[in-house]
């Protein structure tokens, strides 16, 4: 029964982290439904679907990260060549976003176990943040109608739109809200389209996922650790995070956000009804 629940699980975690559905969310409601004990304040099992999820971002990116990693390594001492280079630039926009949600985790991560994972709190965020990226949504294709948006990610945007989105990052801590759901809607509003508001949205997940993971390694060493159960959450974690990015911007190639929205809300609607049975 275990192995099961961790599956369902890590499933959650694979498909919530990259869909804006909200995996932390879901995991309040799976809890809460299923009566759920597996990885309920188990601090191994949280690093092992973090992990997962990493490593299914980083596996999806690699030639992109790697080319970059050897465009930058390549200026060596030509410091004036490396700071007007594109992927320098696009790293910079990197470490802007995630200092919102890195000092918001640092702070508040404990005030937000506490008081906030609570199936009601669950049920308005999944509301309010499904109307956001709805608005969100329509601004952006009445935006790309009127002009062209196939210029690189890179060049849409500055400093302060990557410190926006690094805000709506922030606000994810809060369960229900989703981190990628949120940050897809701070890059739309922000004239991003839908396909590169949702790549950016991955690759700042890599360092506030990295983050979140070994901040908690310290305590992990103190805690009993099942091998197995861990293993096999983090691999279904990172098999389903990887099918989670690459079918979901294939969907966008022809699709809009619509479908998420309308899945918060009747989600949320099944907890109103779960709650006052």
């Amino acid at each position: 029964m275990e192995v099961i629940s961790a599956i369902i699980l890590a499933i959650i975690q694979g498909l919530g982290e990259f869909l804006p559905i909200s995996s932390s969310g879901h995991l309040v409601i799976a809890h809460q439904v299923f009566d759920l004990n597996v990885g309920k304040n188990d601090l191994a099992f949280d690093v092992a679907l973090h992990f997962g999820t990493l490593l299914a971002v980083l596996l999806y990116y690699q030639k992109k990260l790697i080319k970059g990693s050897k465009k930058i390594l390549s200026y060596k001492l030509n410091s004036k060549a490396l700071l007007k280079s594109r992927e320098f630039n696009f790293l910079v926009m990197l470490a802007i976003a995630t200092i919102p949600g890195a000092l918001a985790g640092f702070f508040l991560d404990d005030l937000i176990e506490q008081k906030f994972r609570d199936p009601k709190i669950v049920v308005f965020t999944l509301v309010f943040y499904a109307v956001l990226l709805f608005l969100a949504d329509l601004f952006s294709r009445k935006k790309t109608q009127t002009r062209t948006s196939s210029e690189p990610l890179g060049k849409k945007l500055t400093p302060l739109k990557a410190f926006i989105i690094g805000i709506f990052q922030a606000l994810a801590l809060i369960p229900g809200t989703s981190r990628s759901g949120s940050t897809i809607t701070g890059g739309l509003f922000l004239g991003l389209n839908k396909t590169q508001a949702a790549e950016f949205s991955f690759l700042i997940s890599i360092p506030i996922i990295a983050g979140a993971a070994l901040v908690k390694i310290p305590q992990l060493l103190n805690s009993q650790i099942d091998l197995k159960l861990l293993l096999i959450s983090s691999f279904i974690a990172f098999l389903v995070g990887f099918l989670a990015i690459k079918y979901l911007l294939k969907f966008l190639k022809t699709n809009n956000y619509t479908v998420f929205v309308i899945y918060r809300v009747l989600l949320a609607g099944l907890v109103i009804f779960w709650l006052a049975a």
